[in-house]
């Protein structure tokens, strides 16, 4: 595809002054294969590069947003820039090579500021409120020195004047006396001076006057803007409530009236879907989804289901073909080794009575946008939130949820065969989301040292164990050991960001899983969760992204794509698409489903090179056998929408149980308090909990310091069950699990573990 549009306007850029934080230009953008290249008008300010179709939008309307915090840089050829950051890329184009090294040395300077200034925040934001009256004082103290030194040069203007009179008067007067000839000659000599001084001085004070004129002007001028601007939001943010109430009030009629269709979904249905396709969209991107603009949503293969007459069904979308399939039960008897099906056989399965319900989540009303407004661009783990918006898990317990469909590993540590191996792994990875599709509230931030711990080596043969090892940035490590052959540990940091209209997460860090007898060790991360609706609307979550599944011992892969919903999409929402590859790149599997509902993976038995796409692409042509199902998802529990939308596993992660660590997110009082619906005492004991976990960190920055001081080493905070290494395969550091814990547990001895709740 030729790039379009280079060369046919100017990138001129101004550039920046000194110690200026914004800089501004035009550069290309990539938009799509049908329009190529596009000129916006990129605005680089406080370490966010945004972009607008003309200058003129600046005032009212952007088009993206990328934060250079988190992203990278990068620079492919010698006019070319491509930033990532999460989900999104951003292919741009400079006109000369002068111009991308202007931007490129720009957008590093920016990005080092706000990684600065990102970790100079403090751990929560309960001090941003008075920060920004700090703030405001300080602008009106500066302001009022400025209108005192505007005071001092109007006196010294009139005392200049004076003075100048004076000394005028004077030499006059010498001038006039009866002197020699050469004290005249020298009077007059300084007489010129003191015109040239009077010329000059002169000149300064109608500089002066003028400057102070238009000061006052422009000062008037501003006052009134800043005035008008302030209505404006007061105006905006009255009416933007006012929607939302309107909004809750219809929301609620409608659950009240009583026929309406029970078949609703939180995401449009396909028949609006299908109205709006063909209505055409005016402008050259789709701006609802910005943040997926360099993703290419449109799946390079095609697949041909091979019937038992060997007539073949020919499918245009993008695994819809293994969906028109008998899907089979979980065993994938066709082809999947036999030794599969049973892999509990051996061990007869001991259930210990849990709980199957717990209290109703009460219904109290509060305004989102009222907390949020003051939020956009922050750090989501470092906004002060009371319980109404959590959910009462942690983050510990939400990340053990992940084993909820802990058999899939099971069977796959029973296979012979690696690729078969690989399509449970990969449905393990999906599985994982399906529970977040009705889940959008926050789960609780742990304080650093909490755990949390899964003990099912009776029941399912594993046992599994969390804990928060870092508070700045926020990580939890988390490690799985089964005696059915597998071991999974992984390191997740969630960088998260409002946007006003979207909250992105970005879930950062690697997923190990090793299975014992084969010794294939995979490597996965996790993709990018998106909640939409957040001032207006019902809120809904989205999954998208691209991740590979690699099989570090075989050199196999299989490549996952979460397709973002798109309004103009023929496809089911949720769909997910993969390709199971050897390590010579050939394709074995064709996986497809959906995340909040069921994978089924199909064997290619044969595959062709096809006609070019829409896009202009060459598709490829796999010949499969019927689809089989990989993984369904289990319904949820009766009641559920009255308890959090939690699934049966997610209700007893909370349940108290006896023997585990002072750390233990069940021990939790403000979580505790939550979920038997006491949110009151619940927000009254959060905020203790996070005013003595600051007090603490002030010690230890106190006990840094002094360190420091005395010229000795400070070790700082070191997690008790984890400790850092260096991997071998991504040669990241990552904390691991050391050991000590259920052989602590067993002595009945946490004697070690700190004081936290």
């Amino acid at each position: 595809m030729s790039e379009q549009g280079k060369g046919s306007a100017s990138t001129s850029t101004a550039a920046p002054a000194p110690g200026s934080d914004t800089y501004k230009g035009w550069l290309f953008k990539w938009t799509n294969y049908l329009k190529g290249y596009q000129r916006r008008w990129f605005v680089l300010s406080n370490g966010l590069l945004s972009y607008y179709r003309t200058q003129a939008e600046m005032a009212h309307t952007c088009r993206g947003t990328i934060n250079l915090a988190t992203a990278h840089i990068d620079t492919e050829d010698a006019c070319n820039i491509v930033l990532s950051s999460g989900g999104r890329t951003y292919h741009l184009k400079a006109s000369t090579e002068v111009e991308r090294q202007r931007w490129v040395t720009a957008l590093e300077l920016a990005k080092a500021k706000a990684i600065r200034m990102m970790n100079d925040q403090s751990d929560d934001s309960g001090d941003e409120e008075p920060t920004s009256r700090s703030d405001r004082s300080e602008i009106q103290g500066t302001l009022k020195i400025l209108v005192s030194k505007l005071d001092d040069l109007g006196t010294c203007n009139d005392l200049i004047a004076k003075h100048g009179a004076a000394l005028q008067r004077s030499l006059s007067e010498l001038e006039g006396l009866k002197v020699p000839l050469e004290g005249g000659e020298k009077i007059k000599a300084v007489n010129e001076r003191a015109t040239l001084f009077r010329i000059t001085s002169n000149a300064m004070i109608n500089a002066c006057r003028d400057f102070l004129d238009l000061a006052e002007t422009h000062s008037r001028r501003l006052q009134r803007a800043l005035q008008y601007e302030r209505e404006q939001r007061t105006h905006l943010e009255e009416t933007i409530e006012q929607l939302a109430k309107q909004h809750n009030s219809l929301e609620r009629a409608w659950r009240e009236a009583p026929t309406h269709a029970s078949s609703t979904s939180s995401a449009p249905t396909t028949s609006q879907r299908s109205e709006r396709v063909n209505k055409e969209d005016a402008s050259d991107e789709d701006e609802d989804t910005e943040y997926f603009d360099a993703m290419d949503d449109s799946t390079a293969f095609i697949t041909v289901t091979a019937s038992e007459n060997t007539q073949y069904k020919r499918s245009q979308s993008n695994l819809s073909g293994a969906s028109g399939g008998q899907a089979s039960d979980w065993n994938q008897e066709d082809h999947m080794s036999p030794i599969c099906n049973d892999v509990s056989a051996k061990e007869p399965l001991r259930h210990r009575q849990r709980r199957t319900q717990i209290p109703d989540k009460p219904n109290y009303s509060l305004n989102l946008w009222s907390i949020m407004k003051n939020c956009i661009g922050k750090e989501l783990s470092k906004i002060p939130m009371p319980v109404n918006f959590n959910e009462p898990l942690s983050m510990l317990q939400r990340l053990t949820e992940d084993l909820e469909y802990h058999e899939l590993l099971d069977k796959a540590a029973c296979c012979e065969s690696s690729l078969e191996q690989m399509c449970l792994v990969a449905a393990f990875s999906v599985s994982s989301y399906s529970t977040t599709v009705h889940r959008i509230a926050k789960p609780f931030n742990p304080l650093l040292g909490e755990t949390f711990e899964l003990d099912r080596l009776e029941e399912f043969g594993y046992r599994s164990l969390c804990e928060q090892v870092s508070h700045h940035p926020p990580a939890a490590a988390h490690h799985v050991i089964s005696r059915r052959g597998w071991t999974l540990r992984q390191e997740i940091t969630v960088a998260s960001k409002f946007r006003g209209k979207y909250l992105s997460i970005m879930p950062l860090g690697a997923i190990h899983l090793r299975f014992h007898s084969s010794g294939n060790h995979y490597v996965w991360r996790k993709v990018t969760s998106t909640v939409h609706n957040i001032i207006v609307g019902k809120l809904w979550i989205d999954q998208s992204g691209d991740i590979e599944i690699i099989n570090n011992t075989t050199k196999e892969m299989c490549q996952m794509k979460y397709i973002p919903y798109s309004y103009f999409s023929r496809d089911v929402p949720r769909k997910v698409t993969g390709v199971v590859t050897d390590s010579g790149g050939q394709a074995h599997y064709i996986l497809s489903g959906t995340w909040d509902e069921k994978m089924e993976s199909a064997k290619i038995i044969h595959s062709s090179e096809g006609a070019n796409g829409s896009e202009g692409k060459q598709k490829t042509v796999y010949q499969t056998l019927p689809p089989k199902l990989l993984w369904k998802k289990y319904p949820l529990p009766e009641n559920a929408e009255n308890m959090y939308y939690f699934s049966s596993l997610a209700l007893v992660l909370n349940e108290p149980e006896d023997g585990v660590a002072l750390t233990d997110s069940r021990l939790r009082p403000d979580q505790r308090l939550m979920e038997e619906g006491r949110w009151d005492e619940a927000n009254a004991e959060k905020q203790r909990l996070e005013e003595k976990q600051r007090a603490v960190r002030r010690r230890r920055e106190a006990e840094a310091t002094g360190a420091l001081d005395e010229g000795k080493n400070y070790e700082g905070y070191q997690p008790l069950w984890f400790h850092q290494r260096r991997d071998s395969i991504t040669g990241e550091a990552n904390f691991v699990y050391k050991g000590g814990y259920w052989e602590s547990k067993e002595r009945e001895d946490w004697s070690m573990c700190p004081e936290i709740f």
